[in-house]
C-alpha cells in the first residue's frame, strides 16, 4: 500500500509547487527558457572537448564568483531586481571558453546563491539561471564566430587587439539586451503595473550595468593575457559590489519598501525644504493628504495580499500622472502625501480630482476560487494650497490638508476638499463634478462650496 502511495504523493508535491500559481502566459514563458537552456546545454555539450586548460580557467572563474556570493551573504539580497557583479566573472568565461561554459556557470552560481544567501522559490532560481545562461551562451557563440571571420579576413585597418576587443564590447551588449528582455519579460508576467523603464533605463541601474559591464570587458581583456589577474582583478570587483550595495542601502533608507514611494522621513524632509523655497521666492505650491477608503474593510473581506496589491497600484497611479519634480511618498498604513511645487489652488485641486479618478478607475483582481473578484477602491483627498506670498510651514499646510480630508471623509468618502491657506477658497469634487465646479475654482477670489452627490 505505502508503495502504491508514492507516486501520487510525489505527483501532490508537484502540483503544490508556487510555479503553477503563475499566470498561464508567464508560466509558459518561464517553462520555454528552461526547456531552451537544457536543449543549448545539450548541443553545446556534444560540441565540446573538455580540456584541463579549461577546466582550470572555469575553477578559477568558479572561485571568484563564490567569493561575490559570500559577500552578498554578508550583507543580505536585495528583493526585487538584484544588482550584483556576478557578470564580471562570468563575461571571462564566455569569451575565452567554449560556449558550454557560459551556459552552466550562472546555473551554478543561483544554485550557491539559494543555499547560501537566500531560499527562494526553486522555479525564480532556475528560471534566473537559464536566463542569464542563455544570454551568456548568445554572447559567446557571437564572439566565437565573429572571431573566427575575422581572423579569415586579413587587411583590418585596427589592430588585432583592437579588434578584439571590440567583439567583447559588442557580445557584452548583446547579453545584457538578451538578459533584460527575458527578465523583464518574467517581471511584466507577473505585474503588468511594474514599471520597466524605471528599474532598467533610468539613470541609476544603466550606469550600474554600464561599470559592471567595463570591469568584465577590462578583466576579461587582462585574463586573456594571464589567467592570474584574476586574483588580482578580485580586490577590484568586491570595491564594486560594496559600492553598489551602498547604493541600494541608500535607496532602502529612502523609499518605501512596499510601493517604492518616499518613505514618511524622507518625505518631510525634501518637502520642508520646497516649502521654505516657495515662501522665499513667492512661489505656489500645494500639499495633499490621500487616504484610502475603508482599508480595513478590504484587508478583511480580500486578504492582506490584495491590500498590498492596492497599495501598489495607487503608487504607481500617482507615478504616471504626477510631474518628475512632485514629491509622492507613503505618510502612513493607508495614507499618502504629495507636495506639487509651481502649482496654483487651481491646479492642484484639478491634479488631485485627477489622481482620485484613477484610483476610482483601477482595475484590481483579488484571487478568489470562483477566479477572481474585482477590488472597489476609492480614495478621499484633503489639499491645502500654499498662493504667492504666503508665509506658512510644512506642518501648518499639513495641518490645513489633514483638515481637509476629515472634512472629505465626514462628507461621504470618494471626494476631492480643498482650502487655501490664504484666500479661504473651500472646494469638493467627486464623481460628477462638472465644469461648473471647476469654472468656480478658476475664481479663487469667490470663496464658495461646491457640493455633488457622494458615494456612500
Amino acid at each position: 500500500m505505502s508503495m502504491a502511495r508514492r507516486p501520487w504523493r510525489r505527483l501532490a508535491v508537484i502540483r503544490s509547487w508556487p510555479l503553477w500559481s503563475l499566470p498561464l502566459g508567464l508560466r509558459v514563458f518561464v517553462l520555454a527558457i528552461i526547456a531552451l537552456s537544457l536543449a543549448a546545454t545539450g548541443v553545446a555539450a556534444s560540441f565540446t572537448t573538455i580540456t584541463a586548460h579549461d577546466l582550470t580557467l572555469f575553477a578559477l572563474m568558479l572561485g571568484c564568483t563564490e567569493v561575490a556570493v559570500e559577500l552578498t551573504r554578508k550583507t543580505g539580497e536585495q528583493g526585487g531586481v538584484i544588482r550584483d557583479v556576478q557578470g564580471v566573472w562570468e563575461l571571462p568565461v564566455a569569451i575565452l571558453l567554449p560556449p558550454l561554459y557560459a551556459l552552466l556557470i550562472p546555473m551554478i552560481r543561483f544554485t550557491l546563491v539559494q543555499f547560501r544567501v537566500r531560499r527562494a522559490p526553486v522555479y525564480r532560481r532556475v528560471f534566473s539561471g537559464a536566463a542569464v545562461g542563455l544570454s551568456y551562451g548568445a554572447a559567446s557563440v557571437t564572439f566565437h564566430g565573429l572571431d573566427g571571420l575575422v581572423s579569415q579576413s586579413p587587411g583590418w585597418i585596427l589592430s588585432p587587439a583592437t579588434v578584439w576587443t571590440l567583439l567583447v564590447i559588442v557580445s557584452a551588449l548583446l547579453q545584457w539586451t538578451l538578459n533584460k528582455v527575458m527578465v523583464m519579460t518574467a517581471i511584466k508576467g507577473s505585474n503588468p503595473a511594474a514599471n520597466i523603464y524605471a528599474q532598467t533605463f533610468s539613470r541609476e541601474p544603466l550606469y550600474n550595468d554600464l561599470a559592471e559591464m567595463s570591469i568584465a570587458v577590462l578583466v576579461t581583456y587582462g585574463i586573456a593575457g594571464n589567467p592570474l589577474i584574476a586574483l588580482v582583478a578580485l580586490p577590484v570587483v568586491t570595491l564594486l559590489q560594496r559600492s553598489l550595495r551602498h547604493v541600494q542601502l541608500l535607496t532602502e533608507s529612502r523609499n518605501d519598501s512596499k510601493t517604492g514611494l518616499l518613505n514618511a522621513a524622507t518625505w518631510e524632509r525634501e518637502a520642508a525644504g520646497e516649502v521654505i523655497r516657495a515662501v522665499r521666492t513667492k512661489s505656489p505650491l500645494a500639499i495633499a493628504i490621500l487616504d484610502i477608503d475603508k482599508f480595513k474593510i478590504i484587508n478583511d473581506t480580500y486578504g492582506h495580499l490584495a491590500g498590498d496589491q492596492v497599495l501598489k497600484e495607487i503608487a504607481h497611479t500617482l507615478n504616471v500622472l504626477l510631474r518628475d519634480y512632485d514629491l509622492a511618498g507613503r505618510w502612513g498604513g493607508e495614507e499618502f502625501s504629495l507636495l506639487l511645487p509651481q502649482t496654483r489652488a487651481v491646479d492642484a485641486f484639478r491634479i488631485a480630482e485627477r489622481v482620485r479618478a484613477n484610483v476610482a478607475g483601477m482595475s484590481i483582481i483579488a484571487a478568489g476560487s470562483s477566479g477572481g473578484e474585482r477590488v472597489q477602491v476609492t480614495v478621499s483627498i484633503g489639499v491645502a494650497a500654499l498662493d504667492s506670498g504666503s508665509k506658512r510651514t510644512l506642518s501648518e499646510l499639513m495641518a490645513t490638508a489633514d483638515a481637509a480630508l476629515y472634512r472629505a471623509k465626514a462628507g461621504g468618502r470618494d471626494q476631492v476638499q480643498m482650502i487655501s491657506t490664504t484666500r479661504g477658497l473651500s472646494a469638493i469634487s467627486g464623481p460628477g463634478t462638472g465644469a461648473a465646479g471647476r469654472g468656480a475654482l478658476d475664481r479663487p477670489d469667490r470663496p464658495s462650496v461646491f457640493r455633488r452627490a457622494q458615494r456612500s
